[in-house]
């Protein structure tokens, strides 16, 4: 008997184990199933979340876009319905030709330049920007750079330099309001977003330019030295003119006559002299003599008063 219940127990130990493991192999089955199904389910977002500040466009079978806005979870059915695009409802921005790197633009005057923009705006009409609109991010970075590079070709170069705000702003004003074409929409109107703001990040010029410019700013410094020594030249000698003519008003105050009979006479020890400068007036108010060639006292010689009758 004892040897009978040993045998039933094993029979039903093992009985109870294969159980076990069958349950154990069914429930992985499940999981792996359901796993499987969930992420079939996630992969091709049947089942998407909409997330605050952002929309999803459905283009439906027959191509009618939808787009769905309401924060939260969605459903859409399988094989009938794609999502066509996420888009974001905050701030975005857009760099001139796509890129961070400064583009090439050439100026009014055939000049080279490179520069690098970035634009920030907000989709404000999501009907107008994603159904609409085919591609939208390709079309407005294609008007976007057109429009910069219009108004950048049509300034000179001292404009670009000089009046960089100036440019700036007329940019702005032309991104926001200005038809893309005569009497057709402007950029707001038709992608049905705001423009928040246009900076230039970035304008230089290729090394020619700048080299010829240095150049330039040299020979002015250059010129404007030379005009400046003229002027003090031109008013050195204005003073010693001025001196000299003071000088012989005053010898001919004290040893001339009024009759003028003793101009003759100065004016030939004045050339005999070889007066150098004339006077210059000190601080003191005194007046400095110059003569050259002093070495032996020059004869003066003036004419005898006339005799009385």
């Amino acid at each position: 008997m004892g040897m009978v219940e040993k045998k039933v127990n094993r029979v039903f130990q093992r009985a109870y184990v294969f159980r076990f493991a069958r349950l154990i192999l069914l429930g992985l089955v499940i999981g792996v199933t359901s796993y499987s199904l969930i992420a079939a389910i996630y992969a091709t977002k049947t089942i998407f979340k909409v997330k605050m500040n952002y929309a999803v466009v459905l283009e439906k079978l027959g191509g009618k876009r939808q787009a769905v806005t309401d924060v939260g979870w969605h459903a859409r059915l399988p094989f009938f319905t794609r999502i066509e695009q996420e888009v974001t409802l905050m701030n975005q921005t857009m760099y001139l030709g796509g890129t961070t790197e400064p583009m090439r633009i050439i100026s009014k005057e055939n000049v080279a330049l490179w520069t690098s923009a970035v634009l920030t705006y907000r989709i404000r009409d999501l009907r107008t920007w994603a159904i609409e609109n085919l591609n939208p991010m390709a079309l407005l970075q294609g008007d976007y750079d057109g429009i910069v590079k219009d108004i950048m070709q049509a300034q000179g170069v001292d404009s670009l330099i000089s009046e960089r705000q100036t440019v700036k702003e007329e940019i702005f004003k032309a991104l926001k309001s200005l038809p893309i074409n005569e009497g057709g929409p402007s950029l707001e109107e038709k992608y049905g977003i705001e423009i928040i703001s246009f900076v230039l990040r970035e304008t230089k010029f290729g090394d020619k330019l700048v080299e010829a410019s240095e150049e330039k700013k040299r020979r002015e410094l250059i010129a404007e030295a030379e005009n400046y020594a003229a002027d003090q030249e031109a008013s050195r000698i204005r003073k010693l003119y001025k001196a000299y003519l003071d000088g012989i008003s005053s010898i001919q105050k004290e040893i001339g006559r009024s009759d003028g009979t003793t101009d003759t006479a100065l004016l030939q020890f004045l050339v005999q002299q070889k007066w150098a400068s004339a006077y210059e007036k000190n601080q003191t108010g005194q007046n400095t003599v110059v003569i050259q060639n002093t070495e032996k006292v020059p004869p003066v010689t003036l004419p005898l008063p006339p005799k009385s009758q």
